[in-house]
């Protein structure tokens, strides 16, 4: 009996909540690895060297596909070559580019392998399978051909959830988006409609090969059709719709699959050349969204169809404050499943999520802490626990990150931003324009530091055990049997 009741108190522990499991990259230092490490390759055994170099390239090149950052995609290709007994290795990750060099002394030249990322996916199943693969090949004594077969299976493996269900996630997202921003039942479904017709026509223009930056052109005119036709519909007609709002959710949607984190934390840690890269990049494609948007505006008010000015007060009542965390927390577990999550990182996204924008929801009763500073607050939050989070469910950080601060992106300022340029309120647009640029940034920075934070507790205490809870542990640790662990392979 004693032992049910320990097991469900156990729950109530924060120490066994946030746990002392580790990231992969957390891991990665002298003394780390759990087998005897393997002798040092033969620097004439270019066949050797050559099978490990590739396998280290290949992790790295889902790793930075995934969205990485380039200093970690770098320390954990130099660990994989390590653990085979590649010592002296030089690696140059710069963009979409992974240059891996293992030095053979000074009379033989070096083996050099490279290898490159042409596109930026969604896929934090694999980012996840990959994490345990390098968990594995740390682990346990896995040869490199098994390790290379492995890699192969998961860049080849079909995505784990149908695309149907990641369009409706992608629809669920823009929903909860909206009600965050403080849309009706009606605003919520036209985001919902709308975002699930951006995604269909980008999916098909993908297929066809079209660029990036003509995708976010396409779904930045999209977002803002549905939205204005309806609200040139109801316009005499007792019913509310905030088309800005259902505009911004659109807009939050296609912001998300750009790499704003990963550009910053790129030009934090050390990769100014990738991180300037990445944010031209993450630019390009803003600017594109922006043109479409624009171009919409434009085209209805030929036609009749003139959007409502937007008022720039953003207080609510504190009772909406439930609805608005609960609709942050549905938007990041939506845009967890539409990247194509494990579900075992959903309820840890959602918590993000909830997090995040508790966060900023309630700094707008505090007139004194503006838009930028409570973002920022909000993303170094959820990088802290978020990430303690990550490590307790054996989930990359970088999956909580994105999806904890999605839900924030600015995407209303940004909307704010070209409504004012289009209608002759260049200052007041250049200046929203400018606190998006802020509120970006400070996202980015914010969840890098908390992200920091949280790699650096490692084993985090953040109370006092109780000596109730101290004794239900031992008694629990009594009723178990002994656990067998099997000794490890030797040496290969």
């Amino acid at each position: 009996m004693r032992e049910y009741i320990g097991r469900a108190l156990g729950f109530l522990n924060p120490i066994r909540l946030i746990g002392d499991s580790q990231a992969t990259i957390d891991t990665i230092e002298p003394g780390s690895i759990m087998v005897s490490p393997r002798k040092p390759i033969d620097r004439f055994d270019v066949a050797a060297i050559t099978e490990v170099l590739d396998l280290a390239t290949k992790i790295g090149a889902v790793l930075l596909d995934s969205g990485t950052a380039a200093t970690d995609t770098q320390r954990q290709i130099e660990f994989v070559a390590g653990i085979y007994g590649l010592e002296d290795v030089d690696v140059d990750v710069t963009y979409n580019t992974i240059v891996v060099s293992a030095r053979r002394g000074a009379t033989l030249p070096p083996i050099t392998t490279m290898e490159q990322v042409y596109y930026r996916s969604l896929d934090f199943t694999r980012l996840a399978q990959i994490d345990r693969l390098v968990r594995r090949i740390r682990d346990m004594a896995l040869t490199p051909a098994t390790a290379h077969r492995m890699v192969d299976e998961i860049i080849t493996a079909p995505h784990p959830y149908p695309h149907w269900v990641a369009t409706t996630a992608w629809g669920l997202m823009a929903t909860g988006i909206s009600v965050l921003l403080g849309a009706g039942v009606l605003g919520a479904v036209i985001a919902f409609i709308t975002t699930v017709i951006i995604i269909l026509v980008n999916r098909r223009l993908n297929r066809i090969g079209t660029p990036v930056f003509f995708q976010q052109f396409v779904g930045g005119f999209i977002a803002v059709v549905p939205a204005a036709l309806v609200y040139g519909v109801i316009e005499h007609l007792p019913v509310e719709l905030a088309p800005s709002l259902v505009i911004a959710a659109g807009i939050v949607v296609l912001l998300s699959g750009l790499s704003l984190v990963g550009s910053v934390q790129d030009a934090i840690t050390g990769a100014p050349i990738t991180g300037a890269a990445r944010f031209f990049e993450l630019v390009l494609m803003t600017a594109g969204l922006m043109g479409g948007v624009s171009i919409a505006i434009g085209l209805l008010a030929r036609f009749g169809i003139d959007l409502p000015s937007i008022t720039p007060n953003t207080s609510f009542p504190a009772v909406e404050l439930p609805a608005r965390v609960l609709a942050g927390a549905v938007a990041a577990g939506a845009f967890a499943l539409a990247s194509y999550a494990e579900r075992r990182a959903l309820p840890v996204a959602f918590m993000g999520g909830a997090l995040g924008a508790a966060v900023v929801a309630s700094a707008t009763f505090v007139p004194a802490i503006g838009d930028v500073i409570s973002n920022g607050v909000a993303a170094a939050v959820v990088g802290l626990v978020g990430g303690l989070l990550a490590r307790r469910a054996l989930t990359p950080p970088l999956v909580v990150a994105v999806a904890g601060i999605t839900p924030l992106l600015p995407g209303l300022a940004v909307y704010r931003g070209l409504f004012g340029i289009l209608n002759e309120q260049s200052l007041d647009g250049f200046t929203w324009m400018t606190n998006a640029l802020a509120i970006g940034g400070a996202l980015a920075a914010g969840v890098t530091l908390g992200e920091f934070i949280a790699r650096s507790l490692r084993r985090p205490q953040l109370a006092v055990r109780p000596a109730w809870m101290s004794m239900l542990r031992r008694n629990r640790a009594y009723a178990r049997p002994p656990i067998y662990r099997r000794p490890p392979r030797p040496p290969v």
